[in-house]
């Protein structure tokens, strides 16, 4: 087709990982000596094909590990295929690693101009377009400091307000602004979404379901390396959904094995918690829920030493979101006095999570501190996964109960 401005055939991927160790000058000069050199295969694609047409938003979603950064890279000439071929028609610019160039002695005045003239600009592009850049990246005070004193989300701000002046025809986003704050995050949709009026064909890797659906029409989606569906966005997330739900299964019977390999002495604490259950109405304990399902978390706790008053609570987390989506403990519900429990009594904590929930994967959290909330007793930061399908709503984390009233006045 005409249209399009990437076409990947049969494209497969392996990198070499040796099996010895070379840390020393005498193992290097034994092993180059050596006519056998052991290593393995690692295939990051195999056999990928895909096409991108042109003004495209088109997503990539997959695991960690199934290859969808090995992929963008490729398409960024930063590797080459082991088989196959890409052909890239237009210039291009990947926003894969924001700041690549930057230089920590530098101050962030003089990185502008640094990284500038990396994508082409001359002195007096960069003269023109500065004011511009430091604003968007809100960093005005700090330019005449050293780059080596900015925060990581600092740095990629001021990377990517350089990166968006550059003129291409097709961009490369590998979820750079995964440390971004939340109003600088709302900038950037901003601009992606100037981006889907425009012309710019965008490919587009993230872990984030609201934003792959808000913007992108075609995606696909990997998985140790294949493509195990393509077309159209929903549809590819839909599939997602299936290999995270087995993987979380896979993960909750890790989390049990884990438990019962831990060292006794390590296993000893004041409180230890135990398996934490999501289970739905009818009492059916399981990881999937549908939108709208009532869930149900809870967990006991054996007591090892005897205790007064203990806080016992429950969070909630999304991933991939810096706040919890939900949390609460007896002190927050005004339950204070929560009384006394002696070595092997156990503590039982049951709570629900308020309904209309959208789509994701989230975490369980719980924890037990003393009566001052100064020291936990038992706290495990991942102690369960689940996941929520089926609602239509890509762009909040939770949606309103009844429909909204539009009138015209």
């Amino acid at each position: 087709m005409d249209d399009v401005v990437i076409r990947v055939e049969n494209v497969t991927k392996e990198f070499k990982l040796p099996l010895e160790r070379r840390n020393s000058l005498k193992s290097t000069i034994i092993n180059f000596y050596k006519t056998k050199k052991k290593y393995t295969l690692q295939k990051a694609l195999n056999h990928t094909s895909f096409e991108v047409r042109k003004g495209e938003f088109f997503g990539i979603v997959g695991r960690n590990g199934s290859g969808k950064s090995t992929l963008l890279k490729m398409l960024a000439g930063i590797y080459s295929p082991t088989e196959g071929s890409i052909d890239v028609k237009g210039k291009l610019v990947p926003f894969i690693e924001l700041g690549v160039g930057f230089s920590p002695e530098l101050t962030g005045r003089e990185n502008v101009f640094l990284n500038g003239a990396l994508l082409g600009f001359s002195r007096q592009e960069m003269e023109q377009m500065y004011d511009e850049i430091v604003d968007f990246a809100e960093i005005r005070k700090f330019m005449n400091q050293k780059l080596k004193n900015y925060s990581s989300g600092m740095q990629v701000r001021l990377a990517f307000s350089i990166a968006i002046r550059a003129k291409s025809d097709i961009l490369l986003i590998d979820e750079v602004l995964a440390v971004g704050d939340a109003a600088f995050q709302t900038k950037c949709f901003d601009y992606f979404t100037e981006l889907k009026k425009s012309d710019t064909t965008v490919v587009f890797v993230s872990h984030d379901r609201g934003s792959l659906e808000r913007f992108c029409d075609r995606g696909i989606l990997l998985n140790d390396g294949d493509v195990v569906s393509a077309g159209n966005i929903r549809s590819v997330l839909k599939e997602y959904d299936k290999i995270v739900m087995g993987q979380l299964e896979g993960n909750t019977e890790a989390f049990k094995k884990n438990k019962k390999q831990l060292n006794p002495k390590e296993q000893k604490k004041i409180v230890n918690i135990k398996e934490v259950k999501t289970y739905d109405s009818k009492n059916n304990i399981k990881n999937k829920f549908n939108y709208e399902d009532d869930i149900f978390i809870e967990y006991e706790a054996v007591v090892n030493e005897n205790i007064i008053n203990p806080i016992a609570g429950i969070t909630v987390w999304k991933k991939n979101v810096e706040r919890p989506i939900f949390a609460t403990n007896t002190l927050i519900e005004g339950i204070e006095a929560t009384g006394s429990f002696k070595k092997g009594e156990i503590i039982y904590l049951k709570t629900q999570l308020p309904k209309h929930i959208n789509d994701g994967e989230f975490y369980i959290e719980p924890a037990i501190a003393n009566e001052s909330a100064t020291i936990f007793y038992d706290k495990i930061d991942n102690a369960k996964e689940f996941f929520i399908s089926g609602s239509e709503n890509p762009y909040s984390i939770i949606s309103p109960m009844d429909k909204s009233t539009f009138l015209k006045k």
